[in-house]
């Protein structure tokens, strides 16, 4: 009889262990979960920003026929930007791509800052509708980023700071999740915001 007791509370005691380490899986997955998703928003108005830098270019060169390095280094850090952001896309949990994501975001928030400082510098452009519709766009797509990436950052410190508790930070490498996730730190395109020509009404 004693036998039979012991071996239902053994049993009972692994099931109950059974359910403690679905139930901290469980949770792993769906925080990790919130954070893709959250870098999925991010990845929708980083490639909106991407597309819309071109067309600028494409319409403000006409009037600025001498600044061709400028253009150049728009475009050149807007392509480097895209091709990292599908590669981060592929593993946002990959460390070393994010923060190659926020280099070359940072550096293409440089090269636009420096275009719309240039711009300043040809009042026929502040006339140009199409020009000025491309510039409130790309400013109302900044503010999109920055809020994308603020919400990025708490899903992120939300899953970091549960894996990191006990028992989950001895459990977490068990079950799929070795690492945390990693943050995207880059400045919101201040250069961009702040540019006289790029204002809104």
């Amino acid at each position: 009889m004693g036998y039979i007791i012991t071996l239902a509370v053994f049993a009972v005691f692994i099931i109950a262990l059974l359910l403690f380490v679905v139930g901290i899986y469980n949770k792993l997955v769906s925080l990790k979960n919130r954070y893709l998703n959250s870098f999925a928003q991010i990845e929708v108005q980083l490639k909106r920003r991407h597309d819309l830098i071109p067309n600028l270019v494409e319409t403000v060169k006409g009037y600025m026929t001498h600044e061709q390095e400028t253009l150049e280094r728009v475009i050149s850090s807007r392509n480097t930007a895209a091709s990292l952001l599908s590669a981060a896309s592929k593993n946002p949990s990959d460390a070393s791509a994010m923060t190659a994501l926020a280099g070359a975001q940072g550096a293409l928030s440089s090269a636009v800052g420096g275009l719309m400082a240039v711009m300043e510098a040809y009042p026929d452009l502040k006339a140009d509708s199409q020009t000025t519709m491309l510039q409130e766009e790309l400013t109302s797509t900044e503010n999109k980023i920055a809020f994308a990436r603020q919400s990025y950052n708490d899903s992120v410190t939300t899953y970091n700071s549960y894996r990191q508790s006990f028992p989950p930070v001895v459990l977490a490498p068990m079950v799929g999740h070795p690492t945390d996730a990693a943050f995207l730190e880059f400045e919101d395109s201040a250069q961009i915001q702040h540019a006289p020509s790029a204002s809104l009404n």
